[in-house]
């Protein structure tokens, strides 16, 4: 469904327009630009706007499917760009994405979000605010919502350090109990991370793009060339989380190795004292085994102090064995 649809002229609102045709007429011809939002669209929705703005065909097809990564496509009319904005859930400690796809052309913006969590409505309160940078002309808008999703990558990032020390103390806590299920936990919060990486990862090349630099350094249509230092300012930003989420996946992994390297430690010495009580065991059991045996010839069977010389044997073995085994530190 179509949300808004508004003409910006000089940074101010104009007047409602009557449609998609008629708002981008007047915006061509107060040299303007239109911005329509749309939620979810069906085809016959996203039909007509794309039949207005003359959308290109697989940028239509990407927009109504969804499900895309992160990337930017230049076609003749428009560019195409979709970002993945990032919810997190701190009860749960869950990651999850939605999606915002732009056209951007000559006197017009079209945004198609998809999930309810979008920093749209926030960025288009803020821009109707600050009409310096919103008659900027379509750049100004699609630098907003590029900034305002990276920024909360940030955000994300932090509150996902924070739970990975939470984390990293649960696993060299020295109570045992409380790690019966931290291997989950731990594999779990993995998946989050690539789930936050899957958003931020591919972005980088089209925000390069934009920011003209590196290999990317030509000039990008529809993009004023004096808004690319603002596109390099999210691009740094945007490489401050994917170091952080590299920075996280591998401290992931070292805990879940340390984790398992516990387990195997503490079985071994699980193994050990085990293996100590049954040495223990076996030695009275040997002892009685052979005066059980009813031979009739057999030493120290009519011995009168034969039972407590035994019995006293036994209990010195015993002696012996424990505090051999716990000098050893296996008792």
């Amino acid at each position: 469904m179509i949300v808004d649809c508004a003409v910006y002229r000089e940074g101010c609102r104009s007047e409602e327009p009557a449609g998609p045709s008629d708002a981008l007429e007047q915006a061509r011809t107060s040299g303007g630009f239109v911005w329509i939002g749309l939620h979810e669209p069906t085809a016959d929705e996203f039909g007509l706007v794309s039949q207005v703005f003359g959308l290109h065909p697989l940028a239509v097809e990407d927009a109504l499917k969804a499900h895309q990564r992160p990337k930017l496509e230049v076609y003749n009319d428009s560019l195409f760009m979709v970002l993945k904005p990032v919810v997190y859930e701190p009860s749960s400690g869950t990651v999850s994405t939605d999606e915002i796809m732009i056209f951007l052309g000559d006197a017009f913006v079209v945004t198609v979000r998809h999930g309810e969590d979008s920093p749209l409505n926030a960025v288009q309160s803020r821009l109707e605010h600050q009409p310096e940078i919103l008659g900027k002309g379509p750049t100004s808008v699609v630098y907003a919502i590029a900034d305002a999703a990276v920024d909360h990558y940030l955000d994300v990032a932090t509150e996902l350090q924070t739970d990975l020390e939470e984390l990293e103390t649960e696993v060299f806590s020295p109570d045992v109990a409380g790690t019966r299920h931290t291997a989950s936990r731990i594999y779990t919060f993995k998946r989050q991370i690539l789930e936050f990486r899957r958003a931020t990862g591919p972005l980088t090349a089209p925000m390069a793009r934009l920011a003209g630099t590196g290999a990317f350094g030509a000039a990008v249509p529809f993009v004023a060339k004096k808004a690319r230092p603002f596109f390099r300012d999210v691009h740094d930003h945007l490489t401050r989380v994917n170091e952080s989420v590299e920075g996280l996946d591998r401290l992931v992994s070292d805990i879940l190795s340390a984790h398992l390297a516990q387990v195997s430690v503490r079985q071994n010495d699980d193994m050990r004292k085990i293996s100590a009580w049954a040495a223990m065991a076996a030695v009275p059991a040997m002892l009685t085994g052979i005066y059980g045996m009813n031979f009739r010839h057999m030493p120290e069977l009519r011995w009168e102090w034969s039972y407590p010389a035994v019995i006293l044997v036994m209990a010195m073995l015993e002696v012996l064995l424990y505090r051999l085994f716990k000098r050893r530190g296996w008792m």
